[in-house]
């Protein structure tokens, strides 16, 4: 008998994951926003089932305290497709990573609010200097001379204009110097880093130039740079 409730709890949970049928986000889109209708911790996340205007979504975010009903606004996003959840036992179609906006968590008591973390920088006007030393280029430079630079390591100086933290065990960083061109996505590149950082820092990264990267879940770049530290 117990073999078969059990049974039976299990097919009712695979249709109930099954049953929904989540928006299809994006993978330009920059935000997201929704009442919250469900929410899962587990150790370093909030999963939350959000009702969008164009239906409904999951999220993830760093682990934060907040209730279901509230007013939501999720911003730095980064779509991810076919994303498994060991923790929840789950594998969801689409999922979108990123921070809470601190005006659109109400009462959710969210620590980041006023963090700067879930800002996105305001790009306009980059100019910043390029890093000397051995090993320097520009954003650009390493984005046309990715081939070339492959594997080697590169010091670069620029903009922080967003920032994902605890993705994959790394936080996720966008930088811009004013070089290069949006019409050709020359202008921003990936960094991961296991080092922290805020959205509008100005850094001076060294890492790997790594090419045609896919880390599966829908993350895939043609160029990024890895392992970077501070310097």
């Amino acid at each position: 008998m117990k073999i078969l409730l059990s049974i039976f709890l299990l097919v009712i949970a695979t249709f109930a994951w099954a049953g929904e049928k989540p928006v299809p986000i994006s993978p330009e889109a920059t935000v997201v926003k929704g009442e919250v209708l469900e929410v899962k911790d587990v150790e370093s996340y909030t999963y939350l089932r959000i009702k969008t205007k164009d239906g409904e979504t999951w999220a993830a975010v760093n682990k934060t305290p907040i209730k279901k009903g509230a007013k939501v606004t999720i911003e730095n996003v980064t779509v991810m497709s076919n994303f498994e959840s060991k923790s929840l036992k789950k594998t969801f179609q689409t999922i979108v990573f990123g921070t809470l906006a601190g005006a659109g968590a109400q009462g959710s008591g969210n620590p980041m609010a006023h963090s700067g973390v879930a800002k996105t920088a305001d790009t306009a006007d980059i100019q910043i200097p390029k890093a000397v030393g051995a090993n320097a280029w520009t954003v650009a430079e390493i984005i046309t001379k990715a081939a070339e630079l492959k594997d080697k390591p590169v010091l670069v100086r620029g903009k922080v204009v967003k920032y994902n933290p605890g993705i994959m065990g790394k936080n996720w960083i966008h930088l811009r110097d004013g070089s290069g061109s949006a019409a050709d996505s020359t202008n921003d590149i990936l960094v991961t880093t296991m080092s922290e950082a805020k959205v509008g820092d100005v850094l001076t990264v060294k890492g790997v130039v790594r090419t045609d990267k896919d880390f599966g879940s829908g993350y895939a770049y043609k160029v990024l740079i890895e392992d970077a530290t501070f310097q």
